[in-house]
């Protein structure tokens, strides 16, 4: 990836919850550091990871304690964060949509 919008969302996320920000961080600099071109892509490295519709990839983050909702653009090498919160606030969204 090239660009991840925003990473100062992960940040206000990790602050609320310190226990998160290592394996934030870790995503963080994995994403930036990848040439991930499809889905697929983000499969290998994360073989957790779930593919929806639209571009978007759910990520478990500390042994599924939160959930990471990222939608791709592939293309032009963008990741744009649009949701991350614990496991009971992602089974109160849809991830299809936000």
């Amino acid at each position: 990836m090239k660009r991840i919008f925003a990473k100062s969302t992960l940040r206000e996320f990790w602050e609320k919850h310190p226990d998160s920000e290592q394996y934030l961080k870790t995503w963080y600099d994995t994403a930036m550091n990848s040439d991930w071109r499809t889905p697929n892509d983000v499969k290998q490295s994360y073989a957790n990871a779930s593919i929806l519709k639209d571009s978007r990839i759910v990520l478990n983050i500390k042994g599924n304690t939160y959930r990471l909702v990222i939608k791709f653009n592939f293309e032009h090498q963008l990741a744009f964060v649009r949701f991350i919160g614990a496991h009971l606030d992602y089974d109160k969204i849809d991830a299809n949509s936000i």
